[in-house]
């Protein structure tokens, strides 16, 4: 396996890429590893390595992250990370995993010291790609789940939150960040550019707000434009620009991310759907 990476990193033109194809490749091991236990009947996948593996979203994502399917069962957390370590090193792969299951957002860290210089992305024996896993095991209620068949480097089953329900978790971070990343303004300038992706899961997205303590009103078809707008007022775009420029596909796409444009989405999108979602 460790030779299919190498065949990886030799079609990027960038070292920057050929470490998220690195990282991507092994994401998609772990999520390999994550189906053979069973973990996708207790787990849902969220988030921006989501829309990647699911809908091919042309940016990379970092993170794994899920949340429980029902909120309060035992997540198996350490059980299903272990196991992906297990897996990984009967490869041949260096693997370290730190864990810490004890709090609502359980996260762990499976690091690969001196695999970057054993594939040749690196001078330096000691350099570690790590991934991050987090899963929430006190979801708010309300979220719509699917499962997909995907192949991206390996043949997946993947549970996860629906289109509706992926597209409240967007809004979500962006109105209850205390700062906002770019990664979610260019993830929420690309879900409102598609007019078949559905409308966002409000019953969700309410509970979620409520949850991180929410102090504004409760969103409706007919005000969460207005809510996000007000939103995208106050942002630092050069730091949103930053913060998302090395993870696209494409270096042309950074255009995209700015107030202005996110601002004429959230306007079209409107016209498209005449505001006519359902209410919470």
């Amino acid at each position: 396996m460790k030779e299919y990476l190498r065949q990886l990193t030799a079609q990027a033109d960038n070292d920057l890429a050929r470490s998220c194809l690195v990282r991507e490749y092994l994401q998609a091991r772990v999520l390999e590893s994550l189906q053979d236990t069973g973990t996708f009947l207790r787990w849902a996948f969220v988030g921006g390595t989501a829309l990647r593996f699911l809908f091919s979203i042309p940016r990379f994502s970092e993170d794994l992250d899920f949340s429980l399917i029902k909120a309060g069962e035992d997540a198996g957390f350490r059980t299903a990370l272990t196991e992906a370590k297990r897996a990984l090193t009967l490869e041949g792969y260096r693997v370290e995993i730190n864990v810490n299951d004890q709090k609502t957002l359980a996260s762990a860290w499976l690091k690969f010291p001196g695999l970057p210089h054993e594939i040749g992305l690196s001078p330096h024996p000691s350099q570690t790609l790590s991934i991050k896993v987090e899963t929430d095991t006190r979801p708010p209620p309300g979220a719509g789940i699917a499962t997909s068949i995907v192949r991206r480097h390996v043949t997946l089953n993947l549970c996860h939150y629906d289109q509706a329900s992926l597209l409240a978790g967007k809004l979500h971070a962006v109105l209850s960040r205390t700062w906002v990343k770019g990664r979610d303004l260019y993830d929420l300038g690309w879900y409102l550019a598609d007019r078949t992706w559905p409308a966002p899961n409000l019953a969700w997205l309410n509970a979620a707000l409520a949850q991180t303590g929410w102090r504004g009103p409760v969103m409706t078809a007919g005000n969460w434009r207005d809510e996000t707008r007000q939103r995208i007022k106050t942002l630092d775009w050069e730091r949103a620009r930053a913060d998302v420029r090395p993870f696209l596909e494409r270096e042309r796409d950074i255009a995209m991310v700015t107030a202005e444009t996110l601002g004429s989405l959230l306007d079209a999108h409107a016209e498209w759907r005449g505001n006519t979602e359902g209410q919470p």
